[in-house]
């Protein structure tokens, strides 16, 4: 039985084998002919492979920026050391984690069958991010084994239904459709955005993907060309403050600095192309097989996936979404370090800024144009940070040295809201 949950876990926790057997089993009930499900399925699980590869050349290329960063501010990285650590939590709690993810999205599908809330969350790595942060939050308030399992399972029951149903309407702002809602931690940081945009709304003015290029400029237009020579410019900008041995030493570079700050770049703008790429090779397959799912199983229910999948619609307001952020966040980590708090250093978030706030910018952008893109993701970076303030102390024996790398949007909130709910139980 132990060999067989861990079979599925390993499934939920792998997006492509996930989404293909979503895929297959849509393509099935459609009852679409052999060559049609074999190729359908191979399609959705190539497609992911590519956005995978993709999301992995973009947060190698951001990463090193941190570092930089933090010369730049002069703010001392220390260490975040709990007493057990991320780790360790999943190699001695995995059973709970995996148990409270299947009953969870279980739970996800009964209430998708039977109540007016039609989604189904699908984004397989964040199904298992999600109990591993309510395991850990449970564990700092002494919960037993089942009680660990119990509320972990309840907790994230809750996040994957109630989230994306918060962030549909303003997804479907972006889309103009229903064909998929976004299941990721980005919500919190987008509503925000959202909201911000909201007043704008009635002088919206023009889009992040209406700005102007003269004729001579219009390869910028291409967003893989405009975010490469961005992100030069950006370790460029970052080199030349902090000095280049300074930068050399900070980036762990080996080569020139205006060499290196090249590369990065060109390797963000790849990395960005083949993102978007898996993206619409995943959408075109999967969207019409979980049609099928959708007919035959829970009718009218709808995919919430990943974040990175309403790039395509903005990927302008991406970028602006990284930039701005990057730097209201980093401001707000020098003041709030400067007044003392928190007790402990925060130190620059370079994906949650690209990823969550990136789609925050894509919400402010559909309520609020360009201006709703900017002011909305400036909001985010700044409550980004905040959240990680609040929930460092959540995790402060646990997972607070995972926190403050992936944290600042919902598993930060989420593993606030959570603490009093843990103390609830005996």
């Amino acid at each position: 039985m132990q060999s067989v949950m861990s079979f599925f876990i390993e499934i939920i926790r792998e997006p492509a084998i996930f989404l293909g057997l979503i895929a297959l089993t849509g393509l099935l009930l459609l009852k679409k002919d052999f060559s049609t499900i074999v190729a359908g399925t191979a399609k959705t699980i190539i497609g992911v492979v590519i956005l995978t590869q993709g999301t992995n050349i973009l947060t190698s290329s951001i990463s090193p920026l941190t570092a930089g960063f933090n010369l730049m501010y002069n703010i001392e990285e220390t260490e975040v050391a709990p007493a057990l650590g991320a780790d360790t939590i999943l190699s001695q709690y995995g059973t709970e984690i995996g148990m409270a993810m299947l009953i969870a999205f279980v739970i996800n599908l009964l209430v998708a069958r039977f109540t007016p809330i039609k989604h189904v969350f699908l984004t397989g790595h964040m199904l298992f991010w999600f109990p591993f942060i309510f395991v850990a939050v449970g564990i700092e308030n002494s919960l037993s084994h089942t009680q660990l399992i119990v509320y972990a399972s309840i907790m994230t029951a809750l996040y994957i239904i109630i989230a994306p149903a918060i962030l549909r309407p303003f997804v479907r702002r972006v889309t103009g459709s229903d064909d998929f809602i976004i299941g990721h931690p980005t919500t919190i940081l987008s509503l925000i955005s959202g909201w911000v945009g909201m007043l704008f709304s009635k002088n919206k003015g023009r889009s992040s993907e209406d700005i102007k290029f003269p004729k001579s400029m219009e390869f910028l237009r291409e967003i893989s060309i405009t975010s490469s020579i961005t992100m030069f410019f950006v370790y460029l900008v970052v080199s030349l403050i902090i000095g280049f041995d300074a930068a050399a030493k900070a980036f762990g570079a080996d080569q020139n600095l205006f060499i290196y700050s090249l590369m990065q770049g060109i390797l963000f703008g790849a990395g960005l192309t083949i993102l978007l790429l898996g993206v619409r090779m995943m959408l075109a397959e999967i969207i019409p097989a979980f049609q099928g799912i959708s007919q035959k199983w829970i009718p009218n229910a709808v995919p919430a996936l990943d974040a990175p999948i309403l790039f395509p619609f903005a990927p302008n307001a991406v970028l602006i979404g990284f930039l701005v952020s990057m730097v209201t966040s980093v401001v707000t980590i020098f003041i709030t370090g400067s007044l003392g708090v928190f007790s402990f250093v925060i130190v620059p978030l370079t994906i949650t800024c690209f990823f969550e706030i990136g789609t925050a910018a894509i919400i402010g952008n559909g309520t609020g144009g360009l201006k709703g893109a900017i002011a909305g993701s400036a909001t985010a970076g700044v409550v980004m940070i905040l959240l990680v303030g609040l929930s460092v102390p959540v995790l402060s024996g646990t997972a607070s040295d995972w926190i403050v790398i992936f944290g600042g949007n919902d598993f930060s909130l989420w593993s606030f809201i959570g603490d009093p709910i843990a103390k609830i139980f005996p």
